[in-house]
């Protein structure tokens, strides 16, 4: 959990909330000149599309925001020889290139799908680029990659790997709620990441609350965001 910007003398409550924010890479023991240093840092990476994340873009190098973390459930990493297929869309590509990085420490071979409306959008391609992972790039309207969805590419693979693959998807709900569909017509696991809006991120506020199916809650922050896809009522989340 975030800071929407950088701390001052005098307190800011507007806003009040911070932002939930998945880790993009672990950065090592460097400091930001590169030179080594005790501690670990982490880079995060987002979209400015609002007051709270205009003010983080805004800080500057020396400034200090406020982080509590790290929080939650994330991805299951396993060696094991089923293709690990990573769908994002949109800045849910955020959530995705630690778990590529850890994947392959693993032994695991890895496809990244990313999807975007359009190449100005499509975030982190050559970081992913740069990975020992197959990448297959997406935009709607065709101007990077695949003209279309990730669905697309995503459903001729699963067709192709004879049931040994197993989803991990992050993005709109629409999106995760597609991709765990053809994985489950495929009877192969999906885990998905939630992105539901939350004050708290430890299980206080109750706002993060997903359905589950069979009924009853689950808090994305405590019990996620991460979950197999076949716990969720996909018809009760927004």
């Amino acid at each position: 959990m975030l800071g929407a910007g950088a701390e001052a003398g005098v307190p800011r409550w507007d806003p009040l909330l911070p932002r939930p924010m998945a880790v993009y890479r672990e950065l090592g023991p460097i400091d930001l000149d590169g030179n080594s240093t005790a501690a670990h840092q982490v880079e995060l990476l987002y979209r400015v599309v609002g007051r709270g994340t205009t003010l983080l873009a805004e800080a500057i190098p020396g400034q200090r925001i406020s982080v509590v973390g790290p929080l939650g459930r994330g991805f299951p990493i396993e060696s094991e020889p089923a293709l690990a297929v990573l769908v994002g869309g949109g800045s849910g590509i955020a959530s995705l290139y630690a778990l590529a990085e850890a994947l392959i420490r693993r032994g695991r071979q890895v496809l990244v799908i990313l999807g975007a409306r359009s190449r100005a959008d499509l975030l982190a391609r050559s970081d992913f680029a740069a990975l020992d992972v197959e990448l297959v790039c997406t935009t709607e309207d065709g101007s990077q990659g695949i003209r279309g969805r990730v669905t697309e590419p995503l459903a001729e693979r699963l067709d192709a790997v004879n049931g040994q693959a197993t989803v991990f998807a992050v993005g709109p709900t629409a999106m995760m709620k597609a991709c765990a569909a053809l994985s489950a017509d495929r009877s192969l696991t999906c885990y998905v990441s939630l992105e539901n809006p939350m004050a708290c991120g430890f299980g206080v506020c109750l706002g993060c609350a997903a359905a589950r199916a069979g009924g009853g809650f689950s808090l994305v922050c405590r019990e996620g965001p991460v979950f197999e896809a076949s716990e969720l009522d996909w018809t009760g989340l927004a």
